[in-house]
């Protein structure tokens, strides 16, 4: 079975999960938690080198306040929890994002745990916080503005891998599979440069439940697809 480089995962159904158990939301993003952990060790497990997942948007700060608080005590509690979870599984972790709205405590968290595992080499872990893919985009052509403005490069010398240089993934292999669970049919300004070619799949699956699997299902509908990147005739393969 072809098995993906990098996977992508649109982690929604949370609040979802929780409402059918009458249960608060939170309950639900607690529940999720406990996924992130699964997800991380199947894709260890199963060769995938790298996985980023949805943890948190720029849309999310709209949210209800306490919701918010809460989100960001679970991703402290994560990152303090889990730092020899992920040493033990050899993973490396790191973050992309308009991280400067975080709470200075998981700031620092993030960038503790980051050096800590710097080393690791069996996956490489990325949670998109404070994210948001036009965001990217926008931060990406601000940063290619000020090199033309100050003559470090020619306006016509602007291609596609300057572009992808000047985004907050550009240490980063573009995804060969974005996976969205909960059914929901649309991107949520995830990634929007970089899955410009992934292979996507949804599964109505809420993410309280995503389990090995359940991605293990999804690794076999990626591998039984031909990836003609907008070319006719046989697969061609992804060299990325």
């Amino acid at each position: 079975m072809s098995v993906p480089r990098h996977v992508a995962i649109i982690m929604d159904g949370n609040g979802r999960w929780a409402q059918q158990r009458g249960l608060p939301r939170t309950e639900g993003h607690s529940a999720g938690a406990d996924s992130v952990r699964e997800a991380v060790r199947a894709c260890g497990a199963l060769g995938i080198e790298y996985l980023t997942l949805y943890s948190f948007s720029t849309e999310n700060w709209g949210r209800p306040e306490d919701e918010v608080q809460t989100l960001m005590a679970l991703l402290e509690r994560y990152l303090r929890t889990e730092l020899s979870e992920l040493l033990d599984q050899q993973v490396r972790l790191r973050a992309i994002g308009e991280l400067g709205r975080l709470p200075t405590t998981v700031r620092t968290l993030i960038e503790q745990v980051s050096e800590a595992t710097a080393q690791n080499t069996r996956l490489n872990l990325t949670l998109a916080l404070s994210y948001g893919s036009r965001a990217e985009l926008v931060s990406a052509v601000r940063d290619i503005a000020t090199r033309v403005q100050a003559g470090d490069l020619a306006p016509e010398d602007i291609g596609e891998e300057t572009v992808s240089n000047a985004l907050y993934t550009a240490d980063l292999p573009d995804p060969e599979l974005l996976v969205r669970t909960s059914g929901e049919l649309r991107l949520s300004n995830f990634l929007l440069w970089q899955v410009a070619y992934s292979e996507l799949y949804v599964t109505d699956v809420l993410w309280p439940d995503f389990r090995r699997p359940h991605l293990e299902v999804a690794i076999d509908a990626y591998a039984r697809r031909q990836r003609r990147f907008g070319k006719t005739g046989d697969q061609v393969e992804d060299d990325a």
